[in-house]
Order: C-alpha cells, then structure tokens, then sequence
C-alpha cells in the first residue's frame, strides 16, 4: 500500500476534499493505492481489490449474523427466579418505564440503522451484478453514508461487557447465541466497510460519458456533498443539483455555524441534568439508591475493577467533554477567521467526529440492565431521568459535528479555487 499527494497535473478526475474544500486532480491508483489531499492530509480514496463483489458476500454474512441476533436468546439472569431476554427486550423495558425517546433511540441504533445499511448496500450491489436501472440504485446508495454513524453495533457490544461485569456479582448472568451473532455482525460490517470503495460504485452508477462531458466544461467547480462528483456551474446556469446522485448542491453547508452552535449550547445544557441526575436505580432485596454516571465510576472503583472504570469514566464523562470543548475551540476559531494552527484542528474535528458515538455505552447498558433486572420484590433496576438528558448530550454533539463545515476553516487562511 502506498500513499500518494495530489499535486501532478495528469488529469484523470477533479475531486474536492470534504475536510478542506480544495479541489485536485484524482489520477488512476494502483492496487491497494490511497490517494491523500494535497493541503490537509485527509484520504480522498482507498483503492480496493473487487470493491463489489467481496463486499456483497461480507454485508450478505452479515445480514445472516444479524437475523440471528434478532431471533436468538440474548442475555439470561438466574436470581431465584429466571428471565431471558432478546435483543428487543431492552426498548421494550426502557418504553414501559415511560422513556418511549429512549427506547427508539436504542432501537433505531442497535437495529434499524444497522440492518439498513446492510440492506442498502445489498441492493445496490446486487443490482449492479444483475444489471438493474440505474434510477432504482443511486437513491437506495446514498443511505449508505447516512446510516454509518447511527449503526452503533461496536458500541452496543461494549455495553454488553460492561453490562455483564455489573450484574456477574449480583446473580449468574449467562450470555445467549444472540451476543456470538453481534459479534460476528459487527465484525462483518467493519470488513464491508474496508471492502467497499465507495468512488469505484458511484462511478459504476453514474450516467455514461459523465465523467468526459464534466471536464469539458469550463466554469467555477462545485463538489457534491453525497457522492464527491465535481460539476461546473456557469455564472448565469447557476446548479442546484448533483447530475449524478440528484443530490442538492451547495459550496458549503448552510448556515452551518450557527446550526452547530445551537446544537452544542443545547447539549451544553442538557450535560448537567445528565451528571447530576440519577441514571439508574438498583433495588435488591427492598434495599437501593440511586446513582449517577459517576457515582457509577466510584462503585466500580470501589469493587476494584479499575479498568472498566477508567473506560466508562473516560466514555460517559472526558469524551462528552471533549467533544463539547473540541466543538467550541472549532467554531470560536472558525468564527474569528483564525487562520493558525489548521492541521491541528482538522486532526481535533476528526477525533470530535470520531468519538461521538463512544459515549452511547452508558445508555446501551442501563437499557440492558434494565431489560434483565425485573424480579420485582428480589431485585429491580429502572432507568432514572438523567438517561434521557444523557442520550440527548449524545445525539445532539453529533448532530453538532455533522452540522459543522470544516471547509470554513480552510477558507479563512486560504479560499479553495473555483
């Protein structure tokens, strides 16, 4: 594998980098080549060996490992009397505690988002191996992109393990063929991931000859957000949508800073309630209290199992503080027209965009100790208010890193040409 800078004037395709916004010549790559952007560093494109057909036979194994996750036995407790759960259990539970937000949460993240993408990447796939009409495809390929950060099966998994280290000193816990299945379900989707290369598809899905017809054109560039295609718009034929994914075209996001400061002065808030706030209540034997995020941590700590609790520590309190400080040090600098130090904070909103999902753990483990813990007079555990204020922090720092354009950064010290 090697690596190459886009700086040689051999023309083969006109890219635009989505962090920076500069646009570049995109030659042909050898095998197993990646291609990086000239200016900030951020892979353009990872050349794949059958970047269709070994995809499809990943995303169709993991779609097998993710129905039987879906119908298998999950998790089982023995505390006197018996209960087994699936994967459904928990929303279920988290909606009869009066959390229905919640619980969808939970459900869109753990099943709906993950067996979406894998169906859409099937579709497509198929459909380019059996030759279906273009127009069935293009829109079906563009969830693909949308979905990834809401599948959360990586996630899910750590809250197994830190759900299941909690409860072994309560009662035996005994793990379902389910949780084998998430395994491999997740290792599935992390291998369609690094097999699917996402350019070669679009390519094979766009119209013929649009490619020669593009570079033809004169006139100032314009880059799809969705599928990367570069189009040419003329001052007064100004393009209001992408020729190859019917996407809506636009030079940078909207309104992007003040919809990134909303969303992150609104998680802000919410971080609060959501530390301050009992996350959970455990009831054993008529006798219990409840607890915080960090009163979590110290039981853990106190129980000597130091390493789950430096990772729900570092999960459920330094990464929403990270994230919540690394978004703000990025639109102040953004906002100010800084133009120092863009190397650093392009890495710092990589690892901001990155970490996000990481602090779902919490909420995926109350959800799952709150689908075991139902013995009524033996023991009990309900979720508290400061779940829902949590989730919110999560969502809505995502949304917050979503909405902001790390092409306004670039902008400042040095406008992408047009």
């Amino acid at each position: 594998m090697w690596c190459m800078t886009l700086m040689t004037p051999t023309l083969h395709r006109l890219c635009a980098c989505p962090i920076c916004g500069l646009f570049q010549t995109m030659p042909k790559l050898r095998p197993g080549a990646r291609a990086v952007c000239g200016r900030c560093g951020s892979v353009l494109r990872q050349d794949r060996t059958d970047p269709a057909g070994r995809a499809l036979a990943l995303a169709l194994t993991g779609l097998l490992m993710f129905t039987l996750a879906a119908t298998l036995p999950f998790m089982r407790i023995d505390l006197g009397s018996v209960r087994q759960t699936t994967l459904l259990t928990g929303p279920e539970a988290l909606e009869q505690s009066g959390m229905w937000e919640l619980a969808l949460v939970v459900l869109a993240t753990t099943m709906l988002a993950p067996l979406g993408k894998l169906l859409a990447v099937i579709w497509v796939l198929l459909g380019l191996r059996l030759g279906w009409p273009r127009r069935h495809l293009v829109p079906v390929f563009t969830w693909v992109e949308r979905l990834s950060p809401w599948s959360m099966i990586e996630v899910f998994m750590l809250g197994v393990f830190v759900a299941y280290t909690k409860l072994n000193d309560l009662a035996p816990v005994h793990m379902g063929l389910a949780v084998y299945a998430l395994g491999g379900l997740m290792v599935a989707m992390a291998a369609t991931d690094s097999a699917l290369d996402h350019e070669a598809i679009w390519e094979r899905l766009e119209r013929p000859g649009l490619a020669d017809r593009q570079r033809r054109q004169p006139g100032r560039p314009i880059g799809c957000d969705v599928c990367g295609q570069v189009m040419h718009e003329q001052p007064t034929h100004p393009l209001h949508k992408c020729v190859r994914c019917g996407a809506r075209l636009r030079h940078r996001k909207q309104n992007s800073l003040n919809r990134a400061w909303a969303l992150l002065l609104a998680a802000a808030v919410l971080y609060i309630p959501a530390n301050t706030l009992p996350v959970l209540t455990l009831v054993h034997l008529g006798q219990g209290e409840p607890s915080t995020i960090l009163g979590g941590v110290e039981e853990l700590a106190t129980e000597g199992q130091w390493p789950l609790a430096v990772l729900v520590f570092v999960a459920s309190i330094a990464v929403p503080v990270l994230k919540l400080g690394g978004l703000a040090l990025l639109l102040i600098t953004t906002q100010l027209r800084m133009a120092g130090r863009l190397g650093e904070r392009t890495r710092l909103y990589r690892i901001v965009e990155a970490v996000g999902r990481w602090s779902m753990v919490d909420v995926f483990m109350i959800s799952i100790l709150t689908a075991l813990v139902q013995m009524g007079a033996l023991a009990t555990i309900s979720p508290g208010p400061g779940v829902p204020c949590f989730c919110a922090v999560v969502v809505l720092t995502m949304l917050a890193a979503n909405s902001f354009d790390p092409r306004l950064m670039w902008d400042a010290a040095a406008p992408p040409s047009r």
